[in-house]
C-alpha cells in the first residue's frame, strides 16, 4: 500500500462536477493498493500517517503530527501509484484488482476515522477531479513494503 501525502491549506474532490469531499488545513492522501497488500497493512499505515510529524510547530520545525495539529484529512483512491512506466504506456499489473483494492481502501478509511475527527473521501473507482493548495509545498510517500 502506498500513501502519497500532501500537506494542504485546503483540498476538495469532485465527481461529475459535484464536490463530494472538502477539507481545510490538513492532509490530502492518495492511496494506492498493491496486489499483495493485506488487511494488516491498513492499521499499520494509519498509525504511521496520523503520527508522522510533518506539521510546523511554533518554531517552524516539523514537529507536529496530524493529531497534534488537529488537521483534517481527505483520502482519495489512486491505483496509478503502482504504475510501471518502463515503456511508453504505463502498466498497472502491480495494482490490486478493483474488488480487493476497494475492500482495503474502505478498511483504511475506517481505521483513520477511529482517530481523526474530520475525514472526507473521494469515490472509489470514479473519475475524479482533485484540487488543492499545497502548503510548503510538502509531499511525502509512505510504502507498506518499506519498514515503518
Amino acid at each position: 500500500m502506498r500513501l502519497l501525502i500532501q500537506h494542504v491549506q485546503e483540498a476538495e474532490v469532485s465527481v461529475e462536477d459535484r464536490i463530494i469531499g472538502r477539507i481545510g488545513k490538513g492532509l490530502l492522501v492518495f492511496v494506492g493498493i498493491h496486489r499483495d497488500d493485506r488487511i494488516e497493512d491498513c492499521a499499520r499505515l494509519k498509525e504511521k500517517l496520523i503520527h508522522l510529524r510533518i506539521f510546523m510547530d511554533a518554531h517552524k520545525k516539523m514537529n507536529l503530527s496530524l493529531q497534534d495539529a488537529k488537521g483534517e484529512l481527505l483520502i482519495v483512491s489512486q491505483f496509478t501509484l503502482y504504475a510501471d512506466c518502463k515503456g511508453r504506456r504505463p502498466s498497472f499489473t502491480q495494482s490490486a484488482p478493483p474488488d480487493v483494492a476497494e475492500t482495503l481502501y474502505e478498511r483504511f478509511v475506517a481505521e483513520v476515522k477511529k482517530d481523526i475527527k474530520v475525514v472526507q473521501t473521494g469515490k472509489f473507482g470514479a473519475y475524479m477531479q482533485v484540487s488543492l493548495i499545497n502548503d510548503g509545498p510538502s509531499t511525502f510517500l509512505i510504502d507498506s513494503k518499506q519498514s515503518l
